[in-house]
């Protein structure tokens, strides 16, 4: 066969293309058809082999080199050392397919001459989980092996592969359950493809690693951390945190820091966004924004959580819930009250001057009833007490008309305006709660029941319905505390003399 025009690999692009058009067209038809062959087979052997085409050396391709991917190395490098890891980044940067090319360098032994990350001296046992066998038969399953009909064409080269456990996978709606893996040692890797929705029970089992393709339910996480604890096994997570603060994200965050790096012992957050994704342009970008919820931006293109749907409080209890005490006498009080249609409620707080921590102490939570009877009811653990009530509860009186706060005021509770913004609120409550600045009493039944079914809707608003506590917790951390007071700064110091006040008279 002819050979291309000598110096035709120093020529540029454009002139190396022509150069080869012409020595095409000088071929006669056995060397054209020898040709055709030869670039057949070159192209099948790249198929099957798709994993030599990423993360390729510097220079060979912008598309590819490492050097314009820094984070999906971060993420490979990471693994030497923490045994937990996980890629909270934005959508479309390839943190899917970054997971799936370390999977396969462990799967198979082939690690690549630059590799500095976690191996695997020997064969390993896997589960690829993703949120249920729709989205893994769709995303997973062909970025691994290929589509139905042309395995071997993923992410797992074909020469790899043992398609003997592959036989039954002959439909384009058949999911692969479990297929092993050649090792360079002889041996056999196996992944066998686990999902979120057949629940917490199947993810019980034995030692092995573990790579959770979106979040996964705490429950979940929990097993597949158990699974991973031991040996020399590791887990990995890629996800878009679509959540929010979620229970799962929260094992990852420092404190209530958003930070790549390390988290405590044996954890690893590495995060991008598309500021990070080379082969996104500009105009792709602009695209993509387009079509995004206001709400789910900073999640979909910055990789940090959104204040989406689920739980406002993903605090886990343990972390603020304590058991009662006996308040002490100097210590400052105050609460936070809504006024609803069908329910009055109420919660109080003590501040700790030694810590600085406020224990929720006292709640009250009633159905309709007069104001009289609630403003009994609401004196109980202190008439000095001073709290904040909704604003909106002026003129919405559940008698005749009559202004409800003025109608509180008149008897003899100390109110006063909340400030009601909500997400600030929101923020506060979150804050507080995850970093132990607030511990709540566990005889606190009425608020507990609130704060478990406390969320936000698909698209980041809050749900309103018993929310009744939650609003009163809000308006109590925004400016309740502001109007704390202790029992002994509201005594009202009698007048020492002929009618006239004592210098140092104190009004509540």
């Amino acid at each position: 066969m002819s050979a291309p025009p000598a110096g035709v690999l120093e020529l540029d692009d454009d002139l190396k293309r022509s150069a080869i058009s012409a020595a095409i067209a000088a071929m006669s038809r056995e060397e054209l058809e020898e040709y055709i062959e030869i670039q057949t087979e070159l192209s099948t052997r790249s198929r099957r082999n798709a994993m030599v085409q990423y993360f390729t050396n510097n220079g060979e391709s912008k598309a590819t080199a490492r050097e314009n991917y820094p984070k999906q190395v971060e993420f490979f490098d990471s693994g030497r050392e923490y045994k937990f890891r996980l890629f909270m980044a934005a959508n479309r940067i390839g943190k899917t397919l970054a997971a799936a090319y370390e999977l396969t360098c462990h799967l198979t032994g082939n690690y690549p001459d630059w590799w500095t990350g976690k191996k695997f001296s020997t064969n390993s046992e896997w589960w690829v989980c993703g949120v249920d066998s729709k989205l893994i038969l769709s995303t997973l399953q062909p970025m691994l092996l290929g589509p139905i009909g042309d395995f071997g064409t993923g992410m797992i080269p074909y020469d790899s592969l043992d398609f003997d456990t592959l036989k039954d996978a002959k439909k384009a709606d058949t999911n692969v359950g479990i297929f092993r893996v050649k090792h360079i040692t002889g041996t056999y890797s196996t992944v066998e493809f686990k999902s979120y929705e057949s629940g917490r029970e199947t993810f019980q089992g034995t030692a092995r690693s573990i790579w959770l393709d979106e979040e996964p339910p705490l429950s979940v996480f929990t097993e597949c951390l158990l699974r991973t604890a031991t040996g020399d096994n590791c887990l990995m997570m890629t996800f878009t945190p679509l959540k929010g603060i979620s229970e799962t994200i929260l094992n990852f965050l420092d404190g209530t820091q958003f930070h790549a790096g390390p988290i405590g012992k044996g954890k690893y957050v590495t995060m991008a966004s598309w500021d990070d994704a080379p082969h996104l342009t500009e105009v792709d970008k602009e695209i993509l924004m387009a079509s995004i919820p206001p709400f789910q931006r900073d999640a979909r293109t910055k990789g940090i959580p959104q204040l989406g749907a689920g739980a406002v409080y993903p605090v886990p209890e343990s972390e603020y819930l304590c058991d009662s005490f006996e308040i002490p006498k100097h210590w400052k009080k105050y609460y936070g009250m809504d006024v609803g249609w069908n329910r009055t409620a109420a919660v109080w707080f003590a501040v700790n001057p030694d810590t600085g921590i406020h224990y929720g102490f006292h709640e009250y939570y009633k159905g309709e009833a007069e104001p009289s009877i609630h403003a009994v009811a609401l004196k109980a653990p202190g008439s000095w007490i001073h709290g904040v009530i909704d604003t909106a509860a002026r003129g919405r009186s559940q008698v005749d008309g009559g202004q409800l706060m003025t109608m509180y005021k008149d008897l003899g509770l100390n109110i006063h305006d909340a400030d009601k913004s909500v997400e600030t609120g929101l923020y506060k409550c979150w804050e507080a709660l995850s970093t132990g600045k607030i511990k709540i009493f566990r005889t606190l039944s009425n608020f507990m029941n609130e704060i478990r079914l406390y969320r936000r809707d698909e698209k980041g608003k809050i749900i309103k319905s018993n929310d009744h506590l939650m609003d009163s917790f809000r308006y109590a951390q925004m400016n309740g505390q502001d109007y704390a007071k202790s029992e002994a700064d509201s005594v009202r110091v009698r007048p020492t003399g002929a009618g006239m006040p004592n210098a140092n008279r104190s009004y509540a």
